[in-house]
């Protein structure tokens, strides 16, 4: 029965051409059931759509900026932390450095001070001594003697 409408309406649209003789709707359709039919959009809907749609765009940009942005922070805090161990290292080798610098400085000061003072000086005149021809050889062995009194104290 279907079939057969449809062949009518096929004929019907060849037979003239769609000028001339158009295709009209029957109240019954072809496939039958409850679908559900959208309404038209009302003005208001048409511009809460349009400002959603803007308004997403704006955060996709907003939140690639912001990835960009957290890539560049972290770029940077990596070569500071970077920098500052380098920073640590070269103190620390300047520390060393400053404690033999300082016993340099002690050195030479002391140096400076035994120059002013000439305490080491040397000899003006040599003594020549002559030496004793003794073949024995005497050993002086301190005698040892217990006491009940110490004169000392602990830890000293």
């Amino acid at each position: 029965m279907n079939s057969a409408r449809l062949k009518v309406k096929e004929y019907s649209y060849n037979a003239g051409g769609y000028a001339s003789n158009p295709v009209k709707e029957d109240s019954s359709s072809v496939i039958e059931g409850s679908f559900y039919q959208q309404k038209p959009m009302t003005v208001r809907e048409m511009i809460t759509r349009r400002i959603n749609k803007t308004l997403t765009f704006f955060l996709g940009v907003s939140i690639c900026i912001t990835f960009v942005s957290y890539y560049i922070a972290m770029n940077y805090e990596a070569k500071l932390n970077n920098l500052d161990n380098k920073i640590v290292a070269l103190n620390s080798e300047n520390q060393d450095l400053q404690a033999e610098l300082d016993r340099y400085k002690s050195f030479n000061n002391v140096d400076t001070k035994i120059g002013e003072f000439n305490l080491l000086q040397k000899a003006e005149k040599v003594i020549e001594v002559t030496a004793l021809n003794t073949d024995t050889k005497t050993v002086v062995v301190p005698v040892k003697t217990t006491t009940d009194h110490y004169d000392w104290a602990i830890g000293y």
